[in-house]
């Protein structure tokens, strides 16, 4: 799961938002560094990512590019899974899409300088590019990943991710489907666990 859903499984508390938006950049303890529920969204991003790669379901959609990125084969589903959030939206939220990811600058901004330097760093440009809403176009996935490929170790094999992307749609979409059920799931019971109360507002998935 990449940053949408990250931000979508988070229980709309602004705090656990923030931690689970940055937790890819705060390694072993120093999570406890933070706020109480800033620490939460950051064990459950870190829950999250476990949940995922471990996912039958997931590796199914990753083996769609394997052939192409190898090893980088959950990379590009992590993407991938966040567009096919972002397009079947309305299926998962009565908040639009639009005025979500607003919600989710303002927050992130409101704590902006008790981010990670890295995050500083790239957040303003995520939220003047729209990246996050984006994501529910091929366009805003192709330009994702052509990002990635230029700012880390991912293969720049765009052009084969969105052919398999568009070849395998419908399946790729039944697969996420059905992750995202297990997925709420999981995020619901880490989070009633860790104290928190649930309020994600979802509805049924046709």
């Amino acid at each position: 799961m990449n940053y949408l859903a990250h931000l979508y499984l988070s229980d709309n508390d602004p705090l656990v938002m923030v931690g689970n938006f940055i937790g890819d950049h705060v390694k072993g303890k120093r999570f406890l560094r933070y706020p109480d529920r800033v620490q939460t969204g950051i064990l459950l991003h870190r829950h999250i990512d476990t949940y995922t790669d471990a996912h039958p379901v997931f590796r199914e959609s990753s083996g769609c590019f394997r052939e192409g990125y190898r090893r980088y084969s959950g990379v590009v589903g992590d993407i991938i899974y966040d567009h096919l959030l972002a397009a079947q939206w309305s299926n998962y939220s009565n908040e639009s899409l639009k005025s979500f990811v607003n919600k989710s600058h303002r927050i992130l901004m409101r704590h902006y300088f008790s981010l990670p330097p890295r995050v500083k760093q790239f957040l303003p440009f995520l939220i003047k590019s729209r990246r996050l809403e984006n994501y529910q176009t091929f366009e805003g996935v192709e330009r994702t990943l052509r990002i990635m490929s230029a700012n880390s170790s991912l293969p720049e094999h765009t052009d084969y991710a969105l052919q398999q992307l568009e070849k395998h749609y419908d399946l790729l979409t039944e697969q996420f489907n059905r992750f995202m059920a297990d997925m709420i799931d999981s995020s619901h019971h880490f989070l009633e666990t860790s104290g928190r109360t649930q309020s994600f507002e979802h509805s049924e998935v046709s």
